[in-house]
């Protein structure tokens, strides 16, 4: 562990902390007015200590339309000149969401980022091949500094350039990789064309996109490493928010920095453990961009059972989807992890695929488009995902190569087919 104090506590000790963190920023968000300020006034909160951490499930939501509406600097809860740093992403359908830090947040990235790569079993001295991207995108420059803080020695690759990723793999012989899981699946493959054997690669820390289990099991069988997951929002902090040990069975949130909720999307209502629901987080460490009861969109469940690791943390499952990426086809919500667990459980189709929606007649038909290992497995892989979906798809297996690879980015495993050609050929 990094920090066996913080990740070991006791779950006592743990809500201790947490209530009096939860107090400062209650405090700090009323000091600063703002929105989220204006609406804890509203609800009847005069201080923090009107707030205990059983009622924090009833103070309103922060949402990524706050983020868009206050665009770029209008929720600052510390004066503009304390910002050391701006990261975010294009947002959804390309509206811009910006994420401001000081040097303390700066600081407790680095530390959740080292804690990260000490799940998956990094220490100081390890080498790290850091090929997610840098600039604005909040993966290549966290993980780097997270990489230092532990003590590490990080190869800043960043994405693409694959020839030369494969190169730096077997040169500087890293024994953690950390990029997009389809990133990962694109290197594993462009190391065995190559004839590279990357023998001191032994973990990978894998987010910036839902992955399924199938997917894992089709990484690790292209590259000799245990593949974890990795959690994180620009939102919240970036990579770091949660992570898998090398159990495998659930990632650890950092519960002294991020206090996490599960609800039902459609009534925001709190879900019981165990039961899928949307990850909500109230950050009360935070100094630049503090947020309370974050609405992610992203859905998980929590466990708080006990991890051989020793770790005391709450544990979420990967994450099933994404609100926002949910498909509805004839009336059916399908997300698109759940026909990836499908297609690679099969074990007939290789791992790269794509969905298309295609919207051009009366009827929204889904297409799915995969690469088979042999034969022709068509109607097997129809049949079970009518089976899983309860929806009827239909399948087209196309040459290898066909699917496009990751270079650089997430993967884009879904598109919509409105007029125009065909997305891939040899679809109809």
């Amino acid at each position: 562990m990094f920090d066996p104090k913080a990740e070991a506590m006791s779950p006592d000790e743990r809500a201790a902390l947490q209530r009096h963190r939860l107090w400062g920023l209650v405090d700090r968000l009323l000091a600063a007015g703002g929105v989220q300020g204006r609406r804890l006034k509203d609800a009847g909160v005069g201080g923090g200590s009107d707030v205990t951490l059983a009622e924090l499930r009833d103070l309103p939501f922060t949402t990524k339309q706050d983020l868009w509406d206050n665009y770029p600097f209008g929720m600052l809860a510390v004066p503009r000149d304390q910002v050391a740093a701006v990261h975010g992403s294009s947002g959804t359908r390309g509206r811009p969401t910006l994420v401001a830090y000081t040097k303390a947040d700066l600081d407790l990235w680095a530390a959740m980022c080292a804690r990260s790569l000490s799940c998956a079993g990094a220490s100081p001295g390890s080498i790290v091949h850091n090929a997610y991207g840098y600039g604005l995108f909040t993966g290549g420059i966290g993980i780097h500094q997270g990489a230092v803080a532990l003590g590490a020695t990080v190869v800043p690759m960043s994405g693409g350039m694959t020839e030369r990723q494969v190169r730096m793999l077997a040169d500087l012989r890293a024994d953690v990789l950390t990029c997009t899981p389809a990133y990962a699946l694109r290197l594993g493959e462009a190391l065995a064309e190559a004839g590279a054997e990357p023998h001191a690669l032994k973990a990978g820390l894998f987010g910036a996109e839902p992955w399924s289990e199938e997917l894992r099991a089709a990484i690790e069988n292209v590259l000799p490493i245990k593949a974890m997951d990795i959690y994180g929002l620009s939102e919240v902090i970036g990579p770091g928010v949660a992570t898998e040990c090398v159990e495998q069975d659930g990632l650890h949130v950092n519960e002294d920095h991020f206090i996490v909720e599960t609800v039902d999307p459609e009534t925001g209502r709190p879900v019981e453990d165990g039961t899928p629901g949307e990850l909500v987080f109230t950050t009360p460490t935070k100094q630049a961009l503090p947020l309370l009861r974050y609405r992610t969109g992203d859905i998980a469940s929590l466990d708080r059972g006990e991890c051989p690791c020793g770790r005391t943390l709450v544990r979420m499952s990967k994450v099933l989807g994404r609100v926002d990426d949910m498909l509805v086809v004839r009336g059916v919500n399908v997300y698109p992890s759940e026909v990836e667990r499908v297609l690679l459980g099969t074990g007939l189709v290789g791992p790269h695929y794509q969905l298309v929606v295609d919207r051009r007649g009366p009827a929204v038909r889904l297409l799915v488009a995969c690469e088979a290992l042999s034969g022709d497995p068509r109607d097997e892989l129809a049949h079970g995902l009518g089976e899983s979906l309860g929806l009827s798809a239909e399948v087209f297996v196309l040459p290898e190569g066909t699917v496009p690879r990751v270079e650089v980015g997430k993967a884009v495993r879904v598109v919509s087919w409105d007029d125009g050609g065909p997305p891939l050929p040899g679809l109809t």
